[in-house]
């Protein structure tokens, strides 16, 4: 662990004429300058490969200090494993429940020859940068670390404690990040009570943006069936065998329909987008509830729009399988392992004897990871900022909460009592999303430069003692 604070402070004091955010009575902040600042930090934060499996978090931890260090901003670092680097630093403030902006350092793998560009190029190319985590995280990790560093240099107030956080391992479920530090270091999280981290933001759909915050995510519930028979030549198939069971009872799955059930949360988001669809989605979204128990219409819309299909009901994915070794040999013991999601007011036990029920007594049910379900409510202060700040850039925008149909670190902080939220201050061309985890995942420059902007303006408006943006 390294606590390395810094003697040498910075002070900087920049003015420009059509881009100055006023901050404090002790300085101003060059918005332009800091937006820049904002775009360099993302190409070389890109650079670090932090690609998971291995991580390699440490390098990427390495290079956020060597930010604080020229900043003369406290921080720590702490290794969970070897190269499972974490960083965290603060700004200390009033008594008002702490702020906490998350992002994981780590990245999913790219292969190149899927690219237009080396996935860790940072390229800035046609007005986007392009690299893996430009979507997932690492742009968000800057949005909040020139916000951050902004704050530090003006001098201000606050009301409250700001700590800025970059774990290790969200990619793998975070046992080595959030998780970790959750378990190790539970002190750091005592003072806080909000919490900003990935999940939702603005989407740009044509000429219009709708902006989603998600207060809650689906549930991963991760299974491992085995099936186990005789064992023989694959020249002499047994009536039954461990292959057979398994399959038949994957089958089953595939065909079995989870009940729709559609929260009070997804009820308002569908009713928000309906005028964004084509007829029939648009009438069906303004009454969802009603749309899907209508026999075939869960089936159109997962042919429709997957990723809206999966927020109307548990789902389980097929994804991985073993069996024999040698393909003349009829293996005792096969296995597969499937990915499932439940919507958070499930009873996991209860979905569980499900599950039995339609895979069969033969099948061995091993849960290999669960989290706990929770919502975060939007009747707060920062929600309010957060909406008051986005419709201040986009007046015409539509804001409300939503559920993710995946998962991130925010599970860990709510199982705290933490109220956490999803939100990356700016907006992205729908088009650009399919870069999560896919090929030539890139950002625009224009959408870090508002990004910068707005997640300024929110922690000034929430975090600081009083007024301080002026017109």
């Amino acid at each position: 662990m390294v606590n390395r604070p810094i003697a040498k402070i910075c002070s900087l004091l920049f003015c420009c004429f059509f881009h100055t955010i006023h901050i404090s009575a002790q300085g101003t902040i060059d918005l332009t300058k800091l937006q820049d600042e904002a775009v360099h930090w993302i190409q070389e934060y890109i650079r670090v490969n932090t690609i998971n499996p291995p991580g390699n978090e440490i390098a990427g931890a390495e290079f956020l200090a060597g930010i604080f260090d020229e900043e003369g901003i406290e921080y720590e670092m702490a290794e969970s494993a070897p190269g499972r680097g974490n960083i965290w630093a603060w700004l200390d403030g009033g008594n008002e429940p702490g702020l906490m902006l998350l992002h994981h350092i780590d990245v999913v793998p790219a292969d190149e020859k899927f690219w237009d560009t080396d996935p860790l190029s940072g390229e800035l190319k046609d007005g986007y940068i392009y690299g893996r985590g430009t979507l997932d995280t690492k742009t968000s990790g800057i949005l909040h670390l020139a916000s951050f560093i902004a704050l530090h240099r003006s001098g201000i107030a606050l009301n409250r404690k700001v700590l800025y956080m970059a774990t290790a391992d969200e990619e793998a479920g975070g046992a080595y990040g959030a998780g970790w530090l959750v378990e190790h270091r539970p002190e750091l999280f005592r003072d806080i009570g909000f919490l900003l981290n990935e999940g939702g933001g603005g989407v740009l759909i044509g000429d219009n943006v709708q902006f989603g915050v998600e207060v809650t995510q689906k549930v991963p519930y991760w299974l491992h069936l085995s099936a186990t028979g005789a064992a023989g030549h694959g020249s002499n198939p047994p009536v039954s065998y461990a292959s057979v069971k398994l399959v038949e009872a994957l089958e089953r799955l595939r065909l079995h329909q989870f009940k729709p059930n559609i929260l009070p949360v997804m009820d308002e988001y569908f009713k928000e987008i309906a005028d964004q669809h084509p007829e029939p989605w648009r009438t069906r979204f303004r009454d969802i509830a009603s749309a899907v128990s209508e026999p075939g219409v869960l089936h159109e819309l997962q042919n429709y729009a997957p990723g809206l299909h999966r927020l109307t009901r548990n789902t389980c994915s097929i994804t991985r399988f073993q069996g024999s070794e040698k393909i003349n040999v009829v293996s005792p013991e096969v296995w597969a392992e499937v990915d499932c999601r439940l919507l958070p007011d499930q009873d996991p036990e209860a979905w569980l004897e499900e599950m039995r029920g339609v895979l069969g007594e033969e099948i061995k049910v091993e849960v290999l990871m669960g989290f706990t379900p929770a919502v975060s409510s939007s009747d707060t202060d920062l929600y309010r900022t957060m909406k008051q700040v986005a419709l201040e850039a986009f007046p015409e925008a539509r804001f409300v909460p939503t559920m993710m149909g995946g998962f991130t670190d925010s599970h860990f902080f709510r199982d705290l009592g933490i109220v956490s939220y999803g939100f990356q201050a700016n907006t992205t061309p729908r088009e650009d999303l399919p870069g999560v985890h896919g090929n030539n995942e890139r950002v625009r420059e224009q959408d870090v430069r508002q990004g910068v902007e707005m997640t300024l303006k929110i922690l000034e408006r929430f975090a600081a003692e009083g007024p301080v943006l002026k017109d």
